[in-house]
């Protein structure tokens, strides 16, 4: 897409800090990290977000992510990471083109990726099940 950046970006119209490229996927540092070594995977094909992209992608996609997650372990010496995947405004997608986020997280560092939770009845929960197994059929 035209107006996309990260396919400027895969396509070299932009500078990024690549840390890995095959025919596939890229992954980069991200310029606006929420800790250092913060890295950004994308598929170089253009797909907005988790409901675009082809499952078996998405597959290979999270299989990249754990080989360098390790390398990213490794390399900067963290013992924890949050992989995060937003899809849409609301969800916090700020860049329309599906890419996973792999966030080193230290001790005391100042990264927030929490939630308030709900207190479900069992009936909720039930509810939401029941209708969720039944799409369960591929």
């Amino acid at each position: 897409m035209s107006d996309c950046i990260f396919c400027k970006i895969i396509a070299g119209d932009i500078p990024s800090a690549t840390i890995y490229e095959n025919d596939e996927f890229k992954a980069i540092l991200d310029r606006f990290p929420s800790n250092e070594g913060h890295v950004l995977i994308m598929p170089k094909e253009h797909c907005a977000n988790i409901f675009e992209i082809d499952p078996e992608k998405a597959g290979r996609l999270f299989t990249l992510a754990a080989k360098i997650a390790r390398a990213m372990k490794d390399v900067l010496g963290f013992e924890n990471m949050n992989v995060l995947q937003n899809n849409g405004p609301v969800a916090g997608q700020t860049v329309n083109h599906f890419h996973l986020h792999l966030i080193p997280r230290y001790e005391n560092d100042k990264v927030n990726v929490s939630w308030p939770q709900m207190d479900l009845t069992d009936e909720q929960i039930e509810s939401v099940r029941a209708k969720l197994a039944q799409k369960m059929v591929f």
